[in-house]
């Protein structure tokens, strides 16, 4: 990885890109501590202390994840990329289910650029939502709870209110601005960029504070960690490749075809996706507690003790179970064996031993069941792994190396070098002068 990065920054052209994107995330978290206005500073401050070591067990701990520590902070890019990652999840449900979206989809690169105009409004939709929720919450002291203090100048100005709401959904704009600008100008996908760079944002703090409260704690978080990374690193980076050959045809006075390759099936074929799903459904029950606080109904107060807080076996067993259910129902959904099968046999390929058309549709499901196995155990155990483990170590909810950032990490990671890597091949091919 350093070698790749320190070729990259000798090449003028890609050393422009990569100076471009440091700067592009550079002025990202400049605008992550920025405060929006009307926010009163101090109070906000001791109010964040305060709330700081229980942040990851509640239910902002998605998108206090997603905005690199900016959503308490009420910062002008305090909702990060969580509006635009939400955004982009519903989209690619509704294509399953409504028939124009899918016939957008298939119309190549023009009905692409339809499904991301329509990615932005509802992005900008959900930003002006949570931001009035959250804003909200902070007018009425539901933002840090265990606070007294107000953490805005005057909760009872609605002019003033209106204006924040508008700031914040804007930033969420800049932010989708800012990860486009990186992918046309700049190194790799820039809304991963983005993310991995709010992710990684959380880092020091947490492993300083770690630190201070035991050194211990520290060397055991510090130790699981390394491992995890280790080994989402080995099975990100494993694929099943399924040979396809092209039979030789003959168009007009050429010859076409004869050629060989295959299809990458990965392990982990749904991403942090399933992750995701997970995260964000056991958040209800910890929502209805907290709307329903002072209620005596035996429901409510069930799901306060089992499944409000994560280190209930109830709750770690329900986010297991869902993990490989969403694991299963996206890789469904993103992948189809019979529309693969009918694109091999249109253009003239097979599967060498199987026959074109529903045979190699069904070959092709056989396998990716028996991939998405062993992928659904992987994400559901790197996801419970710090739960349980840290929550012995005494590091609780205050873990860094959680199972959605190490996925995001090594994922975002592994995909920039790929892209670095590519661009330097293009441009200093050794191939053949070896």
């Amino acid at each position: 990885m350093l070698t790749a990065f320190t070729r990259a920054f000798r090449t003028p052209d890609l050393r422009k890109k990569l100076l471009f994107t440091l700067g592009i995330i550079a002025l990202f978290r400049l605008g992550s501590v920025l405060p929006t206005p009307g926010v009163h500073v101090q109070n906000l401050a001791a109010c964040f202390d305060q709330a700081r070591q229980g942040q990851t067990g509640n239910i902002y701990g998605m998108v206090q994840l997603f905005s690199g520590g900016a959503l308490l902070k009420l910062s002008v890019f305090a909702l990060g990329i969580m509006p635009y990652i939400t955004a982009s999840i519903i989209l690619q449900l509704l294509v399953v289910v409504i028939p124009r979206l899918e016939a957008l989809k298939k119309e190549g690169q023009a009905g692409q650029t339809k499904i991301t105009q329509y990615t932005r409004y509802l992005t900008i939709g959900l930003a002006v939502l949570q931001s009035t929720a959250f804003i909200a919450l902070a007018r009425t002291g539901q933002l840090f709870p265990n606070c007294q203090q107000n953490v805005l100048l005057d909760p009872d100005d609605i002019f003033g209110i209106v204006t924040m709401v508008i700031i914040m959904t804007a930033g969420t704009s800049v932010i989708m601005w800012l990860g486009e600008l990186i992918t046309d100008r700049g190194v790799g996908n820039g809304m991963s960029i983005l993310i991995f760079t709010q992710v990684v944002a959380v880092f020091p703090s947490e492993l300083a504070n770690i630190f201070q409260a035991n050194k211990f704690t520290f060397v055991v978080v510090m130790v699981v960690g390394i491992f995890m990374i280790a080994a989402v690193v080995f099975v990100e980076q494993a694929q099943r490749r399924i040979p396809v050959q092209y039979a030789k045809r003959m168009v007009g006075r050429r010859m076409y075809g004869g050629t060989s390759t295959y299809i990458p099936l990965k392990v982990n074929q749904a991403g942090i996706i399933p992750v995701i799903f997970a995260s964000s459904l056991l958040y209800l029950p910890q929502l209805l507690t907290s709307l329903f606080q002072t209620s005596d109904n035996t429901v409510i107060t069930w799901i306060a003790q089992h499944l409000a807080t994560g280190d209930t076996p109830i709750y770690m067993g329900t986010f297991f179970l869902l993990i490989i259910f969403f694991t299963y129902f996206y890789v469904g959904i993103t992948f189809n064996p019979p529309e693969v099968a009918d694109n091999m046999k249109k253009y003239g390929g097979f599967i060498p031993g199987i026959r074109p058309g529903r045979p190699t549709a069904e070959y092709l499901s056989f396998v990716l069941n028996r991939l998405t196995a062993p992928g659904a155990l992987y994400l559901g155990l790197i996801s419970m792994v710090p739960i349980v483990a840290l929550a012995v170590s005494g590091a609780s909810q205050n873990f860094p190396f959680g199972g959605t950032s190490i996925l995001i990490m090594v994922g975002v990671g592994l995909d920039t070098v790929k892209q670095i890597e590519s661009q330097l091949q293009q441009r200093n091919y050794e191939g053949f002068l070896r």
